[in-house]
């Protein structure tokens, strides 16, 4: 979370879950915690390594996220550039829903979670 922007944050949570973060900002410590996204493309590997589930269960989480990406720690530090990661601009600005970050019991009116309004891939849907 300390090193280079651009560059992929990644940590054990719990003993056993990774969790994918971007380093960014222009003050140390800046990441952005990956919880979900939506799968488009390597699906059938990304079943391989999570099971039978339907796309919207594959990456609905940051842990299942970096399994089914294949996430590993020696990710850690790695420039979030191809091959091993890719990550692309979208065309258009997209609707973005805002609420309290997941898991927190302090700072909840801080607007820390940010997503794609009405998308079904989250890990766990804004509040209304």
């Amino acid at each position: 979370m300390f090193g280079p922007v651009g560059h992929a944050y990644v940590y054990l949570i719990y003993g056993m879950y990774l969790c994918l973060n971007v380093v960014c900002g222009e003050t140390p410590g800046s990441a952005v915690l990956i919880r979900a996204i939506e799968p488009q493309r390597g699906i059938a590997r990304m079943r391989e390594r999570r099971g039978p589930l339907a796309d919207r269960q594959l990456c609905s989480g940051p842990g299942k996220l970096c399994q089914a990406l294949g996430v590993r720690r020696a990710d850690d530090k790695r420039p979030l550039l191809p091959p091993r990661f890719e990550l692309t601009a979208r065309d258009e600005a997209p609707e973005v829903a805002v609420g309290p970050r997941i898991g927190l019991s302090k700072g909840l009116e801080a607007p820390w979670r940010f997503g794609l309004k009405g998308s079904r891939f989250l890990s766990k849907p804004f509040p209304p």
